[in-house]
């Protein structure tokens, strides 16, 4: 604690060799960092100039890939400092500004893969109703929850987080999530209520219904022609993988902290690295080349650019 500015530091105690492979470590983190924010921009600038991409669908898309753009700027540049520093702190205010946004943006990728998912369901199994389902109001109601009920929930606790005493000023991980709760010198068991009241309704709630709207997808698909089949399955598998995945990591998110799990600091810095890798790496890919009409207009605009460079040269 910086006593003259009454400012608590907490370190950063999850890096492996930092001080060995620091320029190793911030060249591969940089390169990954700048491949996400140009594919997933990509993609989003293709969807907005595109007058055939602004459906439904690929809006939800536009908004995934945005929200992982600003996931990963609230995670990589601190983790870029951190690698040419001497020392990984960062101060107790800007770790639970780190921990919100955090949460909040997970919370808000799930309720988007939800609204993505009854997007799909209308499409294949309520076909003729669509247009009138998914109006443009329907599509705005369903950004802005996505939106601002995570963050409305999240504020909540981290106000708690930010009027609880530490005992302890070391994290085992490399940047803020829910093991600052380790941080405490006493338990909260208000905290934990309301942190799984939180998890339910921006996982597990999100979960259940693209659970049962997939389950309705596949009825109407199995009891269907091969052209919808086809439809179905391009449009829901990407879809499903990535919830899959997100599910896994962020069960391990909660899991090793709530039961206390000690691993081994190369397991734990490599499983919290996926987290914040996976989806906003792959997801341009999934939604790019998977999704023909987006992988459509990538092929031309690459075309385009070899065009414009073979007629300079």
């Amino acid at each position: 604690m910086d006593e003259d500015l009454n400012i608590t530091y907490i370190t950063l105690g999850g890096h492996v060799e930092v001080h060995k492979y620091r320029y190793l470590y911030f060249m591969v983190v940089f390169i990954v960092y700048i491949l996400i924010i140009c594919s997933n921009s990509a993609i989003v600038y293709l969807i907005w100039i595109h007058q055939n991409l602004h459906e439904p669908m690929y809006i939800f898309i536009a908004a995934l890939l945005i929200n992982s753009v600003v996931l990963s700027t609230n995670i990589y540049p601190k983790l870029l400092i951190d690698f040419l520093s001497e020392k990984q702190i960062i101060s107790y205010e800007a770790c639970l500004l780190q921990y919100f946004l955090f949460y909040t943006l997970i919370g808000s990728e799930f309720l988007l893969l939800a609204a993505m998912s009854y997007d799909r369901y209308v499409s294949i199994c309520k076909p003729l109703q669509y247009p009138t389902i998914m109006r443009k109001t329907t599509i705005k109601v369903f950004l802005a929850l996505a939106w601002l009920f995570p963050p409305c929930q999240l504020v909540g606790i981290a106000a708690m987080s930010a009027n609880q005493k530490l005992c302890d000023f070391t994290l085992k991980v490399i940047y803020c999530n829910n093991s600052i709760y380790k941080l405490f010198c006493v338990s909260s068991k208000a905290i934990s209520t309301y942190g799984v009241f939180i998890f339910l309704n921006l996982g597990c709630f999100p979960l259940l219904f693209i659970v049962f709207t997939y389950t309705r997808i596949l009825i109407v698909c199995y009891q269907s022609c091969g052209e919808v089949r086809n439809k179905a399955a391009q449009t829901c598998l990407p879809h499903l993988l990535v919830l899959i995945n997100y599910f896994f990591l962020i069960s391990y998110d909660v899991i090793t902290v709530r039961l206390e799990s000690d691993f081994p600091k190369t397991v734990r810095l490599i499983m919290t690295l996926q987290l914040v890798l996976y989806n906003p790496l792959f997801n341009p890919i999934i939604y790019g080349l998977k999704m023909r009409e987006i992988s459509k207009h990538l092929k031309r605009l690459f075309c385009q650019d070899k065009k414009i460079v073979c007629y300079q040269d």
